[in-house]
């Protein structure tokens, strides 16, 4: 067998080699059809900082195990006031909560077609509806869910900020599926708490006749009553769905191949520029990794305490953004196109696997687009020295630094700890591969992990998997950065 020796800068952590595999790993899974629809009927109401409606749940148990009760995240209840893990760091708290303390919850009225329901979980985070009779494999229940959900005055993903609302994790959504069971997640304020299937939405929104929506679906009808407006929407194979509300939008457009590109903003001297690097990364990770599978992809400026943040087919870009930082931003959350909304994973215990993809997506986009002004060599290099900061500072600190990328986000010490493991070293990770096997079989490696897991949920067993499909045997190598085993 061909062996490739691991040289890059000073990373000679363990002994490890690539080689040439001629077999290939049963781990790249086949698309499976979508197992839940919901229909949204909802309503903004300004002055009473809520939004409310109702949730049609249609699910069907795809799975080998008996389904006696259905589990839904309630994702708003993390802003109540006596919530036990908040929904922002400390470290982003003042930028968050520009208005001062400010709390949001989310109130359940009826769910209708169960048995009984109840509120319960860790944190008052999970809806729980008991079914009348069990879903075996094929089966399907409809469930008619109200809700209200009241919104704090936050810069985050889900409330009402300066300018605009952020309406993202704003209903209840069933959990994802995990190990035989529903799997619950608190709301934890480093990394991104969210595990859920792909499913059809369809979305009617009435808001005051003064706003305009950015939002994750096809926008196909718009009914003007005397002091609303009537909005239908739709998204297919979405794994959430999330919309951006404001009084003052203007909108940008341009077509990336049969994709519609829209921007919203309020706040841009340059929305042309800010479309425009949108398009061509886009273009290049259509290119590079495989076909868009919706029918648009919207930019939304708002308010945020962070730089951006993703949902399928629209992404927010916080307006305090500018010039190269702005554009980076707007890379990176493109990627999350590929890297969350169409291959979905667990970004609770394996935040690297979206997070570092759709950072080092970003540098090779901007490896091809020199106007930019950011190189690879730069990029990877200063993702090197944070990291190495890191591990001296929390060295020194506590004698000891844990440097495992496989850990879930509540064993995450602090923010900073989180980016400089789920995003700079998962960066060295990927570069490091890259300059391995080289060009043709990295970036053929993802094509093939983004082709054959679209719209499931893949385990880094699956990303290692199509790897050994293009003829690399990656496991010593994957397992030495995941493990904390890697010296870098």
């Amino acid at each position: 067998m061909k062996k490739i020796a691991l040289w890059l800068l000073t990373i000679v952590c363990t002994a490890f080699t690539l080689s040439c595999f001629s077999g290939c790993l049963s781990t790249c899974r086949k698309v499976g059809k979508v197992a839940g629809r919901y229909e949204i009927n909802a309503e903004y109401v300004p002055e009473n900082r809520a939004i409310a409606g109702t949730v049609k749940v249609t699910f069907e148990n795809l799975t080998d195990e008996e389904i006696d009760g259905l589990k839904f995240q309630l994702y708003p209840n993390a802003y109540r006031k006596d919530a036990l893990y908040a929904p922002v760091s400390s470290a982003y708290a003042s930028a968050a909560y520009y208005a001062g303390d400010s709390y949001g919850e989310i109130t359940i009225s009826s769910v209708n077609g169960a048995k009984n329901w109840d509120i319960v979980g860790e944190d008052c985070n999970i809806l729980y509806a008991a079914l009348e009779k069990p879903l075996y494999y094929g089966d399907k229940v409809v469930l008619d869910i109200g809700f209200i959900t009241k919104l704090a005055l936050v810069n985050h993903r889900t409330g009402i900020t300066k300018k605009t609302v952020n309406l993202g994790n704003f209903f209840p959504i069933v959990c994802g599926f995990k190990n035989g069971g529903f799997y619950e997640t608190v709301y934890y304020s480093d990394g991104d708490p969210f595990f859920s299937e792909c499913a059809d939405y369809k979305m009617t929104l009435t808001i005051p006749k003064e706003y305009e929506v950015a939002s994750t679906g096809k926008i196909t009808g718009e009914r003007m009553l005397e002091s609303k407006k009537v909005y239908t929407m739709y998204a297919t194979n979405a794994r959430d769905f999330a919309l951006v509300l404001a009084e003052n939008y203007r909108v940008a457009k341009a077509m990336a191949g049969d994709t519609e590109l829209l921007y919203y903003y309020y706040a841009d001297e340059t929305p042309q520029d800010s479309l425009t690097v949108a398009k061509e990364a886009f273009l290049y990770y259509e290119k590079t990794f495989g076909e868009y599978p919706y029918e648009t992809y919207t930019l939304a400026q708002t308010g945020f305490c962070l730089g951006g943040m993703e949902y399928p087919a629209l992404v927010m870009i916080s307006d305090t953004l500018q010039g190269k930082e702005k554009a980076r931003v707007i890379a990176h959350e493109t990627a999350h196109q590929w890297w969350y909304a169409t291959v979905g994973s667990n970004q609770i215990e394996n935040a690297w696997q979206d997070e570092g993809l759709a950072e080092y997506s970003t540098i090779a986009f901007f490896e091809q687009y020199e106007k930019y002004e950011y190189t690879r060599e730069g990029l990877v290099t200063e993702a090197l020295k944070e990291y190495r900061s890191y591990y001296d500072v929390y060295g020194s600190v506590l004698g000891r630094t844990d440097t495992r990328m496989t850990r879930h986000l509540k064993d995450y010490l602090s923010t900073y700890e989180y980016r400089c493991l789920a995003y700079d070293k998962a960066v060295i990770l990927f570069d490091t591969l890259r300059k391995s096997v080289g060009d043709k079989r990295f970036f053929g490696g993802l094509k093939k992990y983004y082709k054959e897991n679209r719209f499931t949920l893949a385990t880094p067993e699956h990303l290692i998997g199509c790897f050994e499909k293009v003829g690399l045997d990656v496991h010593g190598f994957f397992s030495s950065f995941l493990d904390g085993k890697a010296i870098l």
